[in-house]
C-alpha cells in the first residue's frame, strides 16, 4: 500500500458509515435484478481474470487480483469509496464496536521492530507495566525482529483468559524485560479524558466515534455535572469520525428536541433522510465551546456543524477537514466488504461542507499536512445563516467562529520544533523516566530518572533533553529552541504524563498552555449569549 493509499484508508474507515440491514438488502436487490446481464456486461473482466490466472508467468492469487481490480474501479469515483478486504473489514468493525480480545497495545513497525505506540488505560498490558515506546523483541520466545504488524497482532491476540509471554526492550535497561500478560476484552475508549478545568468548566476529549460513544459521553457529562460543571469545552480536534447514528446522538445531547441535526441526500432508495433531535436533553442550555482543527472530519463535523448552525456552540481553532460523504458498507464475499459513497450530508442550515477533490486525490488527502490560509472567499451560493442570523458558509469544512492555527496539540511551532515532534523525540525522551512508587517493573538500569506527578520541567530536565537530542544525532538550534520553549516544555510534560500516568493527567496539564484551548476558554460568554438569542428567535422543529 502506498503512502497515498494509506492516508486514503484512514479516511475510509473514519468516514460517516451506515452499516445496516437496509444497506445489505439494497445490495441484494441490485445483484438479483442484474443477474441475467452479468455474463454480457462483465465478460471482459471475467475473461481477463481467467487469462491472468492461467497464463501469467508467475502464479497469481486470484482473490488478490480481483481485490486490486475492485480497488482500481473505486478510485475513479471519490476519495472515500473503498474496497475492504477481510482483514481491513474486520479492523473497521472492531474499531466501530470499540472492543476486541488481546493485550490492549497498539503496535507499529519502526526500523524493523514491533513497537508499542499506545496503550489503553486499564488494559492487561497497561497493568503489567508495558509502556509506549517499548520494543516487543520476542513473543512466546520467538524473535519478532522483521515481523509485520499483522504477524505480531495475530500472536498477541487470542481468547480471553489465555496468556502470552513478551520480552520488552526498553531504553535504559540492559536486559530484556520478561512479562507474562493475560488476554482480556479490550474496550477502545472514544472519550479518554473528561475532567474539570476549573470550578465550573468541564472538559471532554471526544477523540473518536464508535458504537458506545453516546453512552460514554452521557457518563462523562453526568460525572462533570456532579462536580459542578456549568459550561463545557468539547474537544474534537483530530477526531476522524465514525458511525452516523452516534454523531446524531452526540449532537442530540446539546440540542432541543425537534431540532434538525443533519440531513442526507442521495440517489438510492432510503438515502434521503432527515435526522432530528428526538430526545429531551438536560444539556440543551449548557454553554458549549468546541475545539476543532484540520483533522476533525466526518461525524465530528456533523456535531460541530449542527451546534454552530443552531448557535449552541462557538467553534474555535481551524477549518475542519471537509468530508460530507456518507458511505454504506455492503458485505460481499469471504468476509470482504465495499464502503461505497451513497449520499451527501448537509448541516441544518443547508451547508454542504464537502471539500472539492483533485483528479488523483493527492491534494485532497494531504490537506491536513499543509498550513491553512486565511478564510477564503465564498461564492454567494455557499452562504447560509444560523438560527440567530449569523453568516456561515459551505464549500469546504466547518469554518471556526474564532480562528487560531494549532496543528500540533493546539500549538503552531516553528520548523525545528515540528521536526522534533515528527521524529517522536519527545516520546523517546519520556522513556527514561519512571514514576515514584510504580512497582510494576523495577526502575533499574542506567540513565533512569524517578519523577512524581507534580514534577517541574525545570532547567535540569531541559538540559537532559538537549543531551537526548545530541544522542539522537539532532543538531541543536538554540535560537529556535528558545523561540518555541513553551511548546517544547509542554510536549516534554505531555509525553511523560502519557507514559507514566493517564491521558486525563496529560490533557489537564496541557490545557494550561495549549494556545487554542486558552483562547477558547474566553468565549463562554459569547456562547451563552448566542444560545440564548437563538432560543428566543426560533422554535424547535421549524428548520
Amino acid at each position: 500500500m502506498t503512502g497515498m493509499r494509506t492516508v486514503r484508508f484512514v479516511f475510509v474507515v473514519a468516514s460517516v458509515l451506515v452499516v445496516s440491514a437496509i444497506a445489505g438488502s439494497l445490495f441484494g436487490r441490485s445483484t438479483v435484478s442484474s443477474q441475467e446481464r452479468i455474463p454480457e456486461r462483465y465478460k471482459a473482466f471475467t475473461t481477463a481474470v481467467r487469462l491472468v490466472e492461467t497464463n501469467y508467468v508467475d502464479k497469481v492469487e486470484t482473490d488478490r487480483a480481483v481485490y486490486s481490480a475492485i480497488t482500481g474501479m473505486l478510485q475513479t469515483l471519490d476519495p472515500h469509496s473503498s474496497f475492504l478486504d477481510p482483514r481491513t473489514y474486520a479492523q473497521m468493525r472492531e474499531r466501530q464496536e470499540g472492543r476486541y480480545y488481546g493485550l490492549g497495545i497498539t503496535i507499529q513497525v519502526i526500523d524493523g521492530d514491533i513497537t508499542a505506540v499506545s496503550l489503553f488505560e486499564g488494559s492487561p498490558a497497561y497493568k503489567k507495566g508495558v509502556r509506549r515506546g517499548d520494543i516487543i523483541a520476542k513473543i512466546d520466545g520467538e524473535d519478532a525482529k522483521g515481523w509485520t504488524s499483522e504477524q505480531a497482532a495475530r500472536r498477541l491476540r487470542g481468547p480471553k483468559g489465555t496468556t502470552v509471554r513478551i520480552s520488552l526492550k526498553r531504553r535504559g535497561y540492559e536486559q530484556l524485560i520478561e512479562l507474562e500478560v493475560p488476554r482480556d476484552e479490550i474496550n477502545i475508549p472514544t472519550i479518554p479524558a473528561a475532567f474539570m478545568v476549573d470550578a465550573t468548566t468541564g472538559y471532554v476529549r471526544l477523540q473518536d466515534f464508535a458504537e458506545q460513544t453516546d453512552n460514554d459521553l452521557t457518563a462523562a457529562l453526568k460525572s462533570l455535572t456532579d462536580k459542578g460543571m456549568t459550561r463545557l469545552l468539547l474537544d474534537v480536534r483530530g477526531n476522524p469520525g465514525g458511525p452516523l447514528d452516534q454523531a446524531i446522538k452526540v449532537a442530540n445531547q446539546f440540542l432541543q428536541q425537534g431540532q434538525m441535526i443533519v440531513y442526507t441526500r442521495g440517489r438510492v432508495p432510503n438515502s434521503d433522510q432527515d435526522y432530528r433531535a428526538t430526545e429531551k436533553s438536560r444539556y440543551s442550555d449548557l454553554p458549549v465551546v468546541v475545539l476543532a482543527n484540520r483533522n476533525s472530519a466526518s461525524a465530528s463535523e456533523i456535531v460541530s456543524g449542527a451546534l454552530q448552525d443552531h448557535d449552541r456552540a462557538i467553534i474555535v481553532g481551524e477549518t475542519t477537514f471537509g468530508k460530507a460523504l456518507v458511505q454504506s458498507v455492503y458485505r460481499i464475499s469471504e468476509g470482504a466488504a465495499l464502503a461505497l459513497t451513497t449520499a451527501r450530508y448537509y448541516t441544518p442550515s443547508g451547508r454542504l461542507i464537502q471539500r472539492p477533490w483533485d483528479g488523483t486525490f493527492d491534494e485532497y488527502l494531504t490537506y491536513t499536512m499543509r498550513d491553512q490560509n486565511a478564510p477564503r472567499d465564498h461564492p454567494a451560493s455557499e452562504l447560509k445563516y444560523t438560527d440567530s442570523g449569523r453568516k456561515v458558509y459551505g464549500g469546504g469544512g466547518i469554518e471556526p467562529d474564532h480562528r487560531l492555527e494549532g496543528p500540533i496539540e493546539g500549538f503552531n511551532p516553528g520548523k525545528f520544533a515540528r521536526t522534533l515532534y515528527a521524529r517522536q523525540t519527545f516520546a523517546s525522551f519520556a522513556q527514561q523516566f519512571s514514576a515514584v512508587g510504580d512497582t510494576r517493573i523495577a526502575a533499574t538500569g542506567h540513565d533512569r530518572t524517578l519523577v512524581a506527578p507534580d514534577f517541574p520541567v525545570d532547567a535540569a530536565m531541559l538540559d537532559g533533553f538537549r543531551r537526548h537530542l545530541k544522542d539522537d544525532g539532532i543538531t541543536m538550534d538554540e535560537a529556535a529552541f528558545s523561540q518555541d520553549l513553551v511548546f517544547i516544555k509542554a510536549m516534554i510534560r505531555y509525553e511523560i504524563d502519557l507514559n507514566l500516568w493517564s491521558v486525563g493527567d496529560a490533557r489537564r496539564h496541557l490545557i494550561a498552555t495549549d494556545p487554542q484551548a486558552q483562547l477558547a476558554l474566553g468565549f463562554f460568554p459569547e456562547a451563552e449569549r448566542l444560545s440564548r438569542a437563538a432560543r428566543a428567535k426560533s422554535t424547535p422543529g421549524d428548520q
